[in-house]
């Protein structure tokens, strides 16, 4: 099993710059580094407040999304990848509103994909990554702001120009006020129940090619502080394996405050790095206690068996934990083994009792070693009426 790896696959040609660029920051010119502050141009600029982030499952006011952009990345699956990512805005927009993030010259397209239901704004990117690229949004004294981790392409494995700009170009578009985190993280790192409680990979922040020379204990003191948590439990992860270094959201969710779901490989196949990290999760999970104290129910998410899923690669990712939940709604992937299929549906069914449980085919995405959640971020706040 691997995680995110297209993004890895995409280190061929991206952008005509394929090269990888160890030790240059891809974050945008206006910012000189990770500070742990506002900018003073940001609207809120000053001392913050009080902060909290909430969980998924509260209410959304929109789901951010972007439209691939570039053939170098995806070469022959850009007309199908570019399907997958309407099909998946589509089914969000029955539930609540969506904005896609598209280059000026590729709106059109865009719409003309995604349908009326989706919004879809003119915003330089470079590929569909919204999770990672899109602000962390916190609450401050019960007002929205957004923290930008300081996107650089995972490590900078990739360089993300346009990527790495999105955060400010999308916080002034929706005059959400801007903390520029201290911190270099993505938004596929953190999983939180909404109650204070944060789980995260140690591979996909404590490492040299985001947070060099930042100890443990240093990064979760910041984390606290940046997102108004309380208690950090670190699993170990993956490193160097794919371009994300392990990001929790393809290995752990949580459905409720002490209830998590946890990504488990198809029985029959091989040990691998994947499967122990999985192993090693649920070790750490069944000794610890959350925020408040309570220990946590661990609930087995298993996959799909890979000869059922048609398209497979060593780089699909075939996780049900990468869903997306949309008020209403929880969005899932479907592979092609029914009966898989079926068993995650029910398991989400069952853990989201008052919302759909939709299944969207990605097989595009997830051979390019992304998931819907992976896709989408969500802006907490009252949908729009």
């Amino acid at each position: 099993m691997t995680f995110l790896p297209t993004r890895r696959s995409a280190l061929r040609s991206f952008a005509g710059i394929s090269a990888i660029i160890l030790g240059a920051s891809a974050c945008g010119p206006t910012d000189s580094g990770p500070t742990g502050s506002r900018s003073s141009s940001d609207p809120g600029g000053g001392e913050g407040g009080e902060l909290r982030l909430g969980a998924e499952w509260e209410s959304h006011a929109r789901t951010f999304m972007s439209w691939p952009a570039l053939e170098s990345v995806w070469e022959d699956d850009l007309p199908y990848v570019r399907e997958d990512i309407a099909r998946v805005a589509r089914a969000i927009g029955e539930y609540e509103a969506v904005v896609m993030m598209a280059r000026p010259e590729q709106v059109a397209a865009a719409q003309k994909a995604c349908g009326s239901q989706v919004e879809v704004i003119p915003l330089a990117n470079d590929d569909l990554w919204a999770r990672d690229i899109v602000p962390v949004f916190v609450e401050e004294d019960g007002d929205v702001v957004g923290v930008d981790f300081n996107f650089n392409g995972w490590g900078n494995k990739q360089v993300h120009t346009n990527d790495a700009k999105i955060g400010r170009k999308l916080l002034t578009e929706y005059d959400i006020p801007r903390v520029q985190a201290p911190l270099v993280a993505e938004g596929g790192s953190f999983e939180t129940d909404g109650e204070g409680t944060l789980l995260i990979t140690e591979s996909s922040i404590v490492n040299d090619n985001r947070n060099r020379g930042k100890s443990q204990t240093q990064i979760e003191t910041e984390l606290k502080e940046t997102l108004g948590i309380q208690k950090v439990i670190w699993l170990k992860g993956v490193r160097g394996e794919d371009i994300t270094d392990a990001h929790v959201d393809s290995l752990v969710r949580f459905t409720a405050p002490g209830v998590i779901l946890l990504d488990r490989a198809f029985p029959a196949m091989p040990a691998d790095s994947w499967s122990r990290s999985s192993d090693q999760a649920k070790a750490v999970l069944s000794q610890a206690t959350d925020a408040h104290g309570r220990t946590f129910e661990v609930i087995d998410l298993p996959q799909p068996d890979p000869d059922r899923i048609p398209g497979y690669s060593d780089d699909f990712l075939s996780t049900y934990a990468n869903f997306y939940i949309a008020n209403d709604a929880v969005i899932m992937p479907k592979f092609g083994d029914k009966k898989a299929d079926d068993r995650a549906r029910g398991i989400l069914q069952e853990h989201f009792p008052k919302r759909d449980i939709v299944p969207v085919s990605i097989d595009t995405i997830a051979t390019g070693g992304g998931g819907i959640h992976c896709a989408t971020h969500d802006q907490p706040g009252e949908p729009a009426a």
